[in-house]
């Protein structure tokens, strides 16, 4: 499972001349947390650079008014290019987990600056099939894994994304336990793909089992071992109700 692209960003990989233009042709905005950077079906060409903060992709379900959450983006990555470059309304929307600041890049822009530097098309096309790879494996995720391997599965990845926000990455501390505080109940469920009431039994199960401690939008992680053996379609015994 994985909501991030763990390959270097658009904006890492640009040479300092790209780099230079694409800062040249753009206008800086911020937007506040849980504001929409992108709004799903619109018919909007403009492309984000985000230059600081997280932003949440996600897109409309049959589930009255819930979501799936596709993505994570983080500093340095591009959304909204497949509108610019395709000419077609916004597949999904894009929206800020927390503060994000972000170079807003006009489509007509956006198409010319990729399209007169030969490495630029290259880097967009390689981006373009590292999400779709992603996608892939995110597609055989929620069609073959039970409800709890799934959260299981994502509360490690959040929680590995957090260390790593902090400079704590492979860090296996007992005593350090990762705390999610920006993702509710309904968040997680949202990015496991599955109803907020089979993730909140998927959550009692691993509170009356010492996996995880909850409070409102805040999840810890108190034993990697178990969560990484439930990923993986193990059984840790859980106490009778």
């Amino acid at each position: 499972m994985a909501l991030v692209v763990q390959d270097r960003t658009f904006l890492d990989v640009l040479s300092a001349e790209a780099r230079k233009d694409l800062f040249r042709i753009s206008v800086e905005r911020t937007f506040r947390a849980d504001e929409h950077l992108l709004r799903e079906q619109d018919d909007s060409s403009h492309v984000l650079v985000l230059l600081a903060g997280w932003a949440v992709v996600s897109t409309a379900t049959d589930r009255s008014s819930a979501r799936l959450i596709l993505a994570l983006r983080r500093r340095g990555e591009l959304v909204g290019e497949m509108a610019a470059l395709g000419g077609i309304p916004r597949s999904a929307s894009v929206t800020a987990l927390g503060p994000v600041r972000t170079l807003v890049v006009p489509g007509a822009r956006f198409r010319a600056f990729a399209g007169r530097d030969p490495e630029v098309s290259a880097l967009l096309m390689a981006q373009l099939v590292s999400r779709l790879r992603t996608s892939d494996e995110e597609r055989r995720t929620l069609a073959s894994l039970t409800v709890i391997q799934r959260v299981a599965g994502r509360l490690l990845e959040l929680g590995e994304l957090q260390r790593a926000a902090s400079g704590q990455a492979g860090m296996r501390d007992a005593d350090e336990f990762p705390v999610l505080a920006q993702f509710a109940q309904h968040d997680l469920a949202d990015a496991v793909g599955a109803t907020r009431e089979a993730v909140a039994k998927s959550l009692r199960l691993l509170r009356a089992a010492g996996v995880v401690r909850t409070r409102p939008r805040r999840v810890e992680l108190i034993d990697h071992d178990a969560l990484r053996l439930l990923a993986a379609g193990g059984n840790i015994g859980f106490p009778a109700p």
